[in-house]
């Protein structure tokens, strides 16, 4: 009977062992995977093409607060809102405002305009682009030629939200 009881006791040790062994490794293999990933994106990337990824959440937070990219490139931003409320109550656009457009003014503006998406009818040329106005889980691309060299601003047309959704468009 101690015989048993002492096999069972060993291989319930190994048995333990060898599951730390196996984790580690899986860990090791999936880290160096990730790494290999975004060797390859690198490898491969257009440098004609800057590919923009950028999320809003239900906290009226993007996840980026500056995006760079270089003079007359062409930009293929994504805009993905990972939340899950719906477009009336926590909706997001991405707006990107000429050089010499005034945030506040155009937030303000843009609180007033439901009925054209957010985007003030009379301030359509403080616009360079924007993308429509999605809702939680929902995503939107659009394409666009950066613009000359410069800071902009871009920001969120939902009402009220420019004032935590905005960041800086860095044209190099």
């Amino acid at each position: 009977m101690k015989k048993l009881l002492l096999i069972f006791a060993a291989a319930l040790v190994m048995s333990c062992g060898d599951n730390k062994k196996e984790e580690k490794t899986e860990m090791k293999i999936g880290t160096q995977k990730t790494v290999e990933k975004e060797v390859t994106e690198d490898i491969n990337a257009d440098p004609n093409l800057a590919v923009v990824t950028i999320e809003g959440n239900d906290q009226m937070k993007f996840n980026k607060s500056e995006i760079r990219v270089k003079a007359g490139q062409k930009v293929k931003l994504t805009l993905k809102h990972v939340g899950k409320m719906s477009e009336d109550v926590m909706g997001h656009n991405w707006a990107l405002l000429t050089a010499d457009a005034d945030m506040a003014t155009v937030g303000q503006a843009a609180a007033l305009a439901k009925e054209t998406d957010y985007i003030p009818a009379d301030m359509k040329d403080k616009f360079i682009v924007h993308t429509e106005m999605i809702g939680g889980g929902e995503t939107t691309t659009i394409e666009f030629d950066a613009p000359a060299a410069g800071t902009y601003t871009f920001l969120c047309t939902f009402p009220g939200h420019y004032a935590l959704m905005q960041g800086k468009f860095i044209v190099e």
